[in-house]
């Protein structure tokens, strides 16, 4: 039996609650349409114009995260009497914590987390792979500077659409995560994104379509998309904000997809539709087993000669 997945294709300002707005008309849209789990990009909760700046933002974002889970669990009850429900996939940042802070490091977390229909947080995942990339004629992004990278892979989460492994933007570039990820049960994998201009015209199908064919797995890629408002917020209205140069303008290549396990996208975004807007597919999970079946690559893998982290499963 299929299952619908949505994705919620958006342009993240640096504004919270114009965000958080936009992501609750998407979820309210993915339930009538009986997705039952939809997926945000990376950094849903803001952009931002720097470092300085994401420090600033990323102190609300708990805050956002709360009245997002209030706004699930509300939309779910209103239609619980139609009998349809929904579990969202949302990139956002996190403060650092209290015990981060004592070892002197005030950089943010980015972050995807895992909410069910109840609201409650089942998961969630810190971006292991940092994007520091100098892109010859094109932006030169550190994120190391403003971001802490997470030292843990994550755990398979048991959605009603299949079971998810999860990463985020840049982990794309690295197959060895999403090996491992199917090795422990993976049937679908999300890279919520924002990715740049220039990388997601060369690499960004690409690399989703070889992560699909690598694991055999659904992949599912959320992505930010266009010129982000960074300027909406009231930090940048400051004089604070203007001793804090090196702003970039952002630009989110956007394109979302959804990719099944023989590599052919099945969804994707339009785009002419400069709009929030919604990507909507079939999950068939007989389907994936007989690529599986049929092409057995987890029972030909020379574990014999390859590290053992890609055991059968």
């Amino acid at each position: 039996m299929s299952v619908k997945i949505a994705i919620g294709q958006l342009c993240s300002s640096s504004q919270h609650a114009q965000n958080l707005s936009i992501v609750a008309s998407l979820i309210e849209r993915a339930i009538k349409l009986d997705a039952r789990v939809i997926f945000f990009p990376e950094a849903t909760d803001y952009l931002s114009q720097n470092a300085t700046h994401s420090r600033v933002l990323a102190k609300s974002s708990p805050t956002f995260v709360d009245d997002l889970q209030l706004k699930i669990k509300d939309i779910n009850e209103r239609y619980k009497s139609e009998k349809r429900a929904i579990d969202v996939s949302i990139g956002v940042h996190l403060p650092p914590s209290e015990q981060d802070i004592l070892k002197g490091d005030d950089r943010v977390k980015n972050v995807l987390l895992y909410i069910d229909s109840s609201g409650v947080i089942r998961s969630s995942y810190t971006k292991l792979h940092l994007f520091d990339v100098d892109v010859p004629n094109g932006p030169i992004l550190k994120e190391s500077q403003s971001v802490q990278p997470g030292d843990q892979i994550p755990s398979i989460i048991d959605t009603p659409a299949g079971k998810l492994g999860c990463s985020i933007c840049y982990d794309i570039r690295f197959p060895e995560l999403a090996l491992r990820l199917r090795s422990m049960g993976a049937q679908i994998l999300c890279y919520p994104s924002a990715f740049t201009m220039k990388t997601g015209q060369a690499h960004w199908e690409l690399l989703g379509r070889a992560r699909a064919i690598d694991t055999q797995c659904y992949v599912v890629m959320p992505g930010q998309s266009g010129t982000h408002n960074v300027t909406e917020d009231t930090w940048s209205k400051t004089a604070d904000s203007k001793t804090n140069p090196n702003s970039v303008t952002r630009m989110s290549w956007g394109h979302s997809m959804i990719i099944n396990p023989w590599g052919d996208v099945i969804a994707r975004s339009d785009e002419t539709n400069n709009e929030p807007q919604l990507v909507v597919s079939d999950i068939d999970l007989k389907s994936m087993e007989r690529v599986r079946v049929n092409m057995p690559l987890w029972q030909q893998r020379r574990l014999d000669l390859f590290d053992n982290n890609y055991s059968i499963t």
